[in-house]
């Protein structure tokens, strides 16, 4: 499915989002990965910092940097996450061993259009700077 412009993305990438389930996370490249079409890290982490008052509606704070860093700054990021059951080692990062999303079912990603997550994870993440949100 071609994607018309960058509002198709966003509203897949929420969609996506919101499959992650409470006390699991995924990187920006894992969502991209499942949304496909050419959505890389960078346009996830635009579509994250576009949610306004949807910030509510979407579980953003699931989605994270590629080494279980977190990259957003002075949103208690953490504090939400550590509220889902998400466990951080003493550098602060979550430990992905434990928390992280193998992706949507197939039969979910078949149904909505979308891909399953490659074995592993994702090879093409955001950068770990600090990304701004709302």
């Amino acid at each position: 499915m071609p994607l018309n412009d960058e509002r198709d993305y966003y509203e897949r990438i929420y969609k996506v989002v919101n499959q992650i389930p409470k006390g699991m996370v995924a990187t920006y490249g894992d969502v991209a990965a499942i949304v496909g079409d050419g959505c890389d890290g960078r346009i996830v982490g635009h579509a994250l910092g576009a949610l306004g008052p949807r910030s509510v509606q979407v579980a953003w704070q699931r989605v994270i940097g590629r080494n279980g860093r977190i990259t957003t700054s002075g949103l208690h990021q953490p504090d939400k996450l550590t509220a889902e059951g998400v466990q951080f080692d003493e550098r602060g990062y979550v430990v992905m061993e434990r928390c992280h999303w193998a992706g949507p079912s197939a039969e979910w990603a078949q149904a909505h259009g979308f891909q399953q997550l490659p074995k592993g994870g994702a090879a093409e993440d955001a950068p770990d700077s600090q990304l701004s949100l709302f």
